[in-house]
Order: C-alpha cells, then sequence, then structure tokens
C-alpha cells in the first residue's frame, strides 16, 4: 500500500481522527485531465463560509501537484470530508482563488497551519489556491 492509500485508509478507519493531518483532511476524488480516470488525493481543506479551500503546494517544489491540473481541467468532481463527525461525500467545484484575492487566502491559511508559509520560500511560483464549492448532487 502506497503513502496516499495508507493515509486514506487511516482516515477513513478512524473518522478523521487518526492521520497526519487529522480533522482537517480531505480526500480529491480528482478526475484526471487526460485519463478520465478517478485518483483518490488527501490535501488539507481548510474549511470557510463557502466549504473548503485546498492548497496546490507539492510542498514547495517548482511544479503545481498533478491533481490541480485535474481540478483545473474537470472542476466538478466529489470529495470525502468530515463533517459533524462523520466522513461524508460531498459534490464540489472547484475555482481558483484569482490574484487580487490570492495574498489574503494564503495568509489565512498560513496563519492556520504555518507550514504552508515554508513552501512559499522553496519557489517562485504562486502556489494556487481553490475554494471547493458544495454544489447540489
Amino acid at each position: 500500500m502506497g503513502w496516499n492509500d495508507d493515509v486514506i485508509e487511516k482516515f477513513r478507519s478512524s473518522k478523521g481522527t487518526e492521520n497526519y493531518w487529522g480533522p482537517k483532511l480531505v480526500i480529491l476524488h480528482s478526475i484526471g485531465a487526460k485519463s478520465g480516470a478517478t485518483h483518490l488525493n488527501p490535501v488539507v481543506g481548510f474549511r470557510n463560509e463557502h466549504g473548503w479551500r485546498v492548497v496546490a503546494s507539492k510542498g514547495g517544489t517548482p511544479e503545481n501537484p498533478a491533481w490541480y491540473h485535474n481540478l483545473r481541467a474537470n472542476p466538478s468532481f466529489d470529495i470525502e470530508a468530515l463533517v459533524d463527525g462523520e466522513i461524508v461525500t460531498v459534490p464540489v467545484t472547484a475555482t481558483e482563488i484569482p490574484a487580487d484575492e490570492w495574498r489574503e487566502a494564503y495568509d489565512a491559511i498560513v496563519a492556520e497551519e504555518a507550514q504552508f508559509g515554508g513552501y512559499l520560500e522553496k519557489t517562485d511560483r504562486r502556489i494556487p489556491v481553490l475554494q471547493l464549492t458544495p454544489r447540489a448532487a
């Protein structure tokens, strides 16, 4: 079993209590831009009044993660998230935070999880932040 598989299994079996990110973990069910296949990607989800925000940090590497390209190509997909103590599947639509709102969004994320600030120091790219807004199933 790979790292992602292990993180996902622990999240599901513990209802979000036993994994690296705890209840902040969300599992993206991204749809491959080229393949059309569903991919499961565990990421940190930051709850806000509109749903969740996720950061395409890839640890501050020079390139965006593959799931970012998938969400840009196929912005309607499902996530698994902890809501009111239960893991639920939520249909969402992803939109990228525009440049004029990016700094405020990223600063709020760093205030909640300081490690994301370090990712900016490792790369020259503006690390994308995406809003995942729930939609009707």
